[in-house]
């Protein structure tokens, strides 16, 4: 019997609930720990970028309007995906080097930082919204309400960790996002979009790009349709991301690469860092009205 030839996978991105190759067709050979050839990966550019913010636009609405009940379920749901699968994703770690008990830790991590925000997602806005006293006869109350289309900007440490602790953030508060993954190790955010799509998240709320981060920072800076950039940069891109975002007002939660970030710690997770990526309405209501 003839030997046959394996079928190379063709790595995609995820993008408003389909999976898509860079509009300009560019591609970067990934190549394992050894050096061996493993996939191409699609080099996203500007059009991808704003392809994306109108995906996200679109599937934010309806997100927005969830309850937190209902957003911690799918949260939830798709930590159950990533954990049937963890053994594929943990391989997608390794490729990048990690030994394979560090990736396994990886991928456990990321699990637990889902469920984590599962459970906040019906609980933050009673710990952080509040009802206020007030010196007239009125109620005055304080509610949390979701800033619209979060830009995610990974660091290429733990590749898989941190990007789902900065995306789990942003959509635990009704958020929807744009996410560009690792540039060096861009095959775990791979393997995540595929999760993500059969998964109950509708599409559109999460979308994952990859590509170079000189060529895709500057559009995520202006774009004025992102209210907010979270991430981790280096010195350079800070200040080039907060010019940016200042020209369009938006928020801007940038980490220093230059700092080692121990994406493993409580620290890393919390209601805290819901609180940064969505805003507060006061509302005042007439007594007996």
């Amino acid at each position: 019997m003839a030997s046959r030839l394996p079928i190379t996978k063709t790595p995609k991105c995820y993008v408003g609930g389909a999976f898509i190759r860079s509009e300009s067709g560019r591609v970067t050979a990934l190549h394992d720990a050894h050096g061996n050839f493993f996939a191409n990966i699609p080099q996203c550019t500007r059009k991808d970028l704003r392809n994306a913010v109108e995906a996200a636009a679109k599937a934010g609405l309806g997100w927005a309007k969830r309850s937190g009940y209902n957003r911690g379920q799918i949260l939830y749901r798709l930590a159950e995906m990533i954990e049937a699968r963890s053994a594929e994703m943990a391989e997608a770690i390794a490729l990048g080097g990690a030994s394979d008990a560090a990736a396994a830790k990886e991928v456990s991590a990321s699990i637990d930082r889902l469920i984590h925000y599962a459970g906040w997602a019906d609980k933050f806005a009673q710990v952080l919204g509040s009802v206020n006293p007030v010196s007239s006869p009125h109620f005055n109350f304080t509610v949390t309400e979701p800033m619209g289309i979060i830009g995610v900007i990974a660091p290429d440490e733990a590749p898989l960790l941190a990007l789902v602790s900065l995306i789990a953030s942003a959509i635990t508060g009704g958020n929807s996002v744009v996410a560009l993954a690792s540039q060096s190790q861009p095959y775990p955010a791979i393997v995540l979009g595929e999760m993500l799509a059969t998964s109950d998240l509708p599409g559109g709320v999460v979308n994952i790009l990859t590509g170079q981060r000189s060529e895709m920072l500057p559009t995520f800076a202006t774009h004025e349709h992102i209210r907010a950039l979270s991430g981790v940069a280096n010195a350079d891109e800070r200040k080039q991301l907060k010019l940016g975002a200042a020209e369009s007002v938006k928020r801007t939660r940038l980490q220093k690469s230059e700092d080692a970030h121990d994406w493993f710690a409580d620290s890393a997770q919390g209601v805290h860092e819901i609180r940064e990526l969505i805003e507060f309405k006061t509302t005042w209501h007439p007594i007996g009205a």
